[in-house]
C-alpha cells in the first residue's frame, strides 16, 4: 500500500463517513461498497437493479461479516430527482458509478444512455448541492479521447467521442466542471480504462470482454475477437479502481473540477489477453473466432498516469497477471 493510501485508509477509518454509492450494486460499485464497509463505514447504495445484481451486494455482505450492519440498500432510478434526493441525505463522500455502459448498448439506443448517463448525472450532482457534501467522485471513460489521441492518452489532450456513450460521457466531465465552479462543488472524475476483474457480468450482449471470454473458455468454446486481434486495451484490476476513489475522495481542493486516467499505463492486445486467459485456465487447445470490427470501437487505448501520480497519490498496485488470475479465481468460485 503506498504512503498517500495508507493516510486515506487511516484517516477514514478512524473517522467514519456517511457515503453514497451510486450503482453499488454493480461490478465496481461492489468492490467500493466492500472496501468502505471493511474500513468500519456507513454506506447507501443506490441503484435500480437494471445492470447491477443483488447477488453482487449478497457477495459483499458475504465478504465483510459484521461490518455489513453499515450498508442500507435503495433500490430507485438516478433519473428521478426525488430518488436521489432521498439517497442522499445525510451523505458526506458520493462515488457516483451508475451508468448504461457499453458502446454498442448506446449505438442501439442513445437516448437511454443519455437520460442516465447525462440527465441522471446533473440529478446527483443538484442532490450533492442541496446536501452540502464534503467531494464527489464520478466515473468517467478513456471512451473519451476516441483515436484521435496518440497512447499513451493525458488528460489534456483533445476529446473526440465515437460513440453515444464516450458522448455522454464527455458532457458529464463538462457538466462536472461548470457545477464546480457555479456551486462550490469538490468533484473529482476519474476516467477509467477497461476495467476487469470478480463480479463482472458475462451474461448478455454487452458483457464486457474479460468475462464474455472467461465464461466461453470455461465451457470449452472459442472466444470472439472483433477485428484482427491487434487492437489494444490498457486493461485495469478493479482493485486499482477503488484506490483511485478514495485517493480522489480526499485529494487536495485543487483537483476539484478535474479528471484523471486510472488504469495500468499499459497495453496488451485482445490476442494478447486472448492467450492470457486461455492459459490461465487451462484450455490451450482452444482459438479464436475472428468477426469484423465493431462502429465505434477505438483501436488502441492506453493511459498516461502522471497526473493521477501527481495530483491524487495514485500508484497501481495490483498488475495485469494478477489480476487476471483473481478474476479467474472469483468466476470459478461464483459457479
Amino acid at each position: 500500500m503506498t504512503e498517500p493510501l495508507e493516510q486515506v485508509v487511516a484517516s477514514v477509518a478512524e473517522d467514519p463517513r456517511r457515503w453514497l454509492v451510486t450503482g453499488g450494486a454493480g461490478f465496481i460499485g461492489s468492490h467500493l461498497v466492500e472496501q468502505l464497509l471493511r474500513l468500519g463505514q456507513k454506506v447507501v447504495v443506490l441503484d435500480d437493479f437494471s445492470t447491477g445484481h443483488r447477488a453482487n451486494l449478497a457477495a459483499v455482505r458475504r465478504a465483510v461479516g459484521g461490518c455489513a450492519e453499515g450498508l442500507t440498500v435503495i433500490a430507485g432510478d438516478i433519473r428521478d430527482p426525488e430518488v436521489c434526493a432521498a439517497a442522499m441525505a445525510g451523505a458526506q463522500i458520493v462515488l457516483h458509478q451508475a451508468a448504461l455502459g457499453s458502446v454498442p448498448r448506446s449505438i442501439a439506443d442513445p437516448r437511454a444512455t443519455h437520460q442516465v448517463n447525462v440527465d441522471g448525472f446533473v440529478n446527483i450532482l443538484l442532490a450533492a448541492r442541496d446536501a452540502d457534501c464534503e467531494a464527489l467522485v464520478y466515473a468517467s471513460s478513456s471512451s473519451v479521447y476516441g483515436g484521435q489521441a496518440p497512447p499513451p492518452a493525458r488528460e489534456d489532450a483533445p476529446l473526440a467521442p465515437l460513440s453515444p456513450y464516450a458522448s455522454s460521457k464527455c458532457a458529464g466531465e463538462v457538466i462536472a466542471h461548470g457545477y464546480a465552479a457555479a456551486f462550490d462543488l469538490k468533484l473529482v472524475g476519474l476516467r477509467y480504462f477497461n476495467v476487469f476483474g470478480p463480479r463482472q457480468d458475462p451474461a448478455g450482449p454487452y458483457a464486457a470482454v474479460i468475462p464474455r471470454w472467461l465464461k466461453a473458455l470455461v465451457r470449452g468454446e472459442s472466444p470472439t475477437i472483433f477485428g484482427d486481434g491487434e487492437t489494444s486495451r490498457d486493461f485495469c484490476p478493479v482493485p486499482n479502481v477503488v484506490q483511485a476513489n478514495l485517493l480522489a475522495a480526499f485529494a487536495p481542493p485543487d483537483a476539484s473540477g478535474k479528471v484523471y486516467n486510472v488504469a495500468l499505463g499499459g497495453r496488451t492486445t485482445l490476442f494478447q489477453l486472448f492467450e492470457q486467459l486461455r492459459d490461465a485456465v487451462g484450455r490451450g487447445e482452444i482459438r479464436p473466432i475472428f468477426e469484423d470490427f465493431r462502429p465505434g470501437d477505438v483501436r488502441h487505448s492506453q493511459a498516461d498516469l502522471t497526473a493521477s501520480r501527481r495530483d491524487l497519490g495514485y500508484e497501481p498496485e495490483v498488475d495485469l497477471m494478477t489480476g487476471l488470475q483473481q478474476t479467474v479465481a472469483g468466476f470459478v468460485d461464483a459457479r
